[in-house]
């Protein structure tokens, strides 16, 4: 999808991999259009999401949230779990 079209994204549920449970999850994080993840960091919005619920939520959580930001700043639509790797990779360089 080019840049182009994603400007044409209205909701948060045309995004890849996201449903009504992920699309509420980013509106408790401010989000509310797909344009409002450009430049945002993944692994921020999961740390903001357990602090607001006081909870530690699944890692595939966080692997969707860095999906779906990357996908906003340019990359190919890829399932969620493409981004655990990535995920295991940054976590174990902390």
């Amino acid at each position: 999808m080019s840049q182009e079209n994603r400007k044409n994204l209205k909701t948060l549920q045309e995004l890849p991999n996201v449903g009504p449970a992920m699309a509420r999850d980013l509106n408790l994080l401010g989000i509310r259009q797909p344009d409002d993840l450009k430049g945002r960091d993944g692994y921020e919005l999961y740390d903001e999401l357990c602090r607001l619920t006081g909870r530690k939520h699944d890692p595939c959580v966080l692997d969707l949230f860095l999906s779906v930001v990357d996908f906003m700043n340019g990359g190919k639509a890829k399932r969620w779990w493409e981004f655990t790797e990535e995920r295991k990779r940054h976590l174990a360089g902390q």
